[in-house]
C-alpha cells in the first residue's frame, strides 16, 4: 500500500479563492489570486477587475515558487536582499518575491497561494486570509 498524504480538493481551492477575494474586496486591493497543488500546477485563478494582466502571471509564479521550495517566497526574497545573488538563477524558482505561501497541512506542503497586485506584504496577508478558510 502506497503512503497517503493530504492534498487540495476543488472545494479547497474554491474556498482559498473565495476568502482571498473577499480580504481583498475589504482592503480594496486589485490583485491576482493563483492556487497551485504541491507540484506547482494552477488550480484556480482569480484576477479582479481592474487588475493589470502581468499580475496573474506573477500570481502563479510565486505561487509555483512557494510550492516547490515548500516555504514562503519572502524567504528567498530575504535570501537574495542579504547578498545570495546566487538565487537569482536557481532553476524553477522564478519568483522570489514575497506573495506566495505554501499551504501545509499535517506536516505536508499541499499547495501555494501566490497573489500580486499591490505591495509585496499585502500580497502576502491576502494570501494567508485565503489559506485560512481551510486551516
Amino acid at each position: 500500500m502506497l503512503p497517503s498524504k493530504p492534498y487540495l480538493k476543488q472545494v479547497d481551492v474554491q474556498k482559498i479563492l473565495d476568502a482571498a477575494d473577499q480580504y481583498a474586496s475589504e482592503k480594496g486591493h486589485i490583485v491576482a489570486i493563483a492556487v497551485c497543488d504541491d507540484g506547482g500546477h494552477l488550480l484556480g485563478l482569480i484576477r479582479r477587475d481592474g487588475c493589470q494582466p502581468l499580475s496573474s502571471y506573477f500570481a502563479q509564479e510565486k505561487a509555483r515558487t512557494a510550492a516547490m521550495g515548500r516555504r514562503e517566497t519572502l524567504v528567498y526574497e530575504e535570501m537574495i536582499n542579504q547578498g545570495r545573488q546566487a538565487f537569482l538563477s536557481v532553476p524553477h524558482l522564478s519568483m522570489m518575491l514575497e506573495g506566495g505561501v505554501n499551504i501545509v497541512i499535517d506536516g505536508h506542503t499541499v499547495g501555494a497561494v501566490g497573489v500580486s497586485g499591490v505591495k509585496n506584504m499585502e500580497d502576502s496577508n491576502t494570501a494567508k486570509a485565503g489559506i485560512a478558510a481551510i486551516l
